[in-house]
């Protein structure tokens, strides 16, 4: 049906800094995968393993995470200055043969779209584009793009971060395409061009066959601290069906390299990474991930927390809705409420 998928992985993640001055968004970590090895992951379950992707903050290390991956096929352009949405995308052009269906879906957001259905509606349609929906309560729709459709699920208008009382929908577009190469006519070569303000719009005046599809399916944003810490609760929670490397156990998941001291006393739910060692009395409370190679030592205290790699909490450490970077120590006796630490930066939530 489809065999071939783009990955928007240009930008630059502002709003989570100071974590993406370290790590590109795309390999912001999620239940200790990086979000776009989950995506990749994912186009492999429905037979997608030709992928190419736009790349241009901290671009090397999305480079060299996946070209040694012998189940794609993965490619790259880097882009020196940023074209916009439809620009990346027309930079990719030479990827697709003419007439053929591919995925574009973004390299920082986490979803579990059966993209099966998504696919059969886009093709049944005869569409040059179509768009994953997805409903969110209507007090959230200014944060989106709202898409407004007719009976036939034909695209008809837009509204970009509308009032909540001048939506006309609170269906919104969650960044997830299916496109016919045709779609590459209406962006120019060479452009900084967008697809909500340029192509869209261009669709819609040709009258072209420009569908939304809804989905139920999990989707979210990766875009700010609070939608990330709740992406990693809603795997805790199994609202999300995505793998993790990790074994089941009573109060979350473990790699089987890792080490969990008897007497550390769960109260929620947890992931610990490989190689990572949790010594006596430790206290895990609420949602926590514990990356790889990490040392939680004894009576350190963990409520809410993202630990990333190669990390050491000292005892008696006390941390609490916190996000730290990779190799960071946190000194015995520490009290933290609510920060973001990386190796270079200190900042408050």
């Amino acid at each position: 049906m489809v065999s071939k998928a783009m990955i928007m992985a240009a930008g630059a993640g502002s709003r989570l800094n100071p974590l993406t001055l370290e790590v590109p968004k795309p390999l912001i970590p999620v239940a200790n995968s990086p979000v776009m090895e989950i995506t990749v992951n994912h186009l492999i379950k429905y037979g997608i393993t030709d992928i190419v992707a736009n790349t241009h903050t901290l671009a090397s290390q999305i480079h060299d995470k996946f070209k040694d991956n012998e189940s794609i096929n993965f490619e790259y352009v880097y882009e020196g200055q940023l074209s916009g949405t439809a620009g990346g995308v027309k930079k990719c052009e030479y990827f697709f043969d003419k007439g053929e269906d591919f995925i574009v879906i973004s390299g920082d957001a986490l979803t579990d779209i059966n993209l099966n259905t998504i696919i059969n509606a886009h093709k049944n349609n005869n569409a040059i584009a179509t768009i994953a929906l997805k409903e969110v309560p209507i007090e959230d729709v200014h944060l989106y793009g709202v898409v407004i459709t007719d009976e036939n699920s034909k695209i008809t208008e837009f509204q970009e971060k509308p009032p909540v009382e001048e939506a006309k929908s609170n269906l919104v577009n969650t960044g997830i395409y299916v496109f016919n190469s045709k779609i590459f006519d209406y962006i120019p070569i060479s452009s900084f061009y967008d697809f909500a303000k340029n192509v869209f719009p261009a669709l819609l005046e040709n009258n072209e066959k420009f569908h939304g599809f809804k989905i139920d399916d999990y989707w979210n944003d990766i875009g700010t601290f609070e939608q990330y810490k709740a992406t990693t609760v809603d795997i805790l929670l199994n609202k999300v069906k995505v793998d993790v490397p990790h074994l089941d156990f009573e109060n979350g998941w473990h790699c089987e390299s890792c080490k969990v001291c008897e007497c550390v006393e769960f109260y929620g739910k947890a992931i610990v990474g490989s190689n990572s060692v949790i010594e006596n009395k430790v206290k895990i409370y609420g949602n926590c991930v514990i990356g790889n190679n990490c040392t939680i030592k004894a009576n350190a205290v963990l409520k809410d927390v993202i630990l990333w790699d190669n990390i050491t909490i000292e005892e008696n450490a006390h941390l609490e809705n916190c996000i730290i970077g990779n190799d960071v120590t946190i000194a015995s006796f520490e009290k933290l409420n609510g920060e973001i630490i990386t190796n270079s930066q200190l900042s408050k939530i």
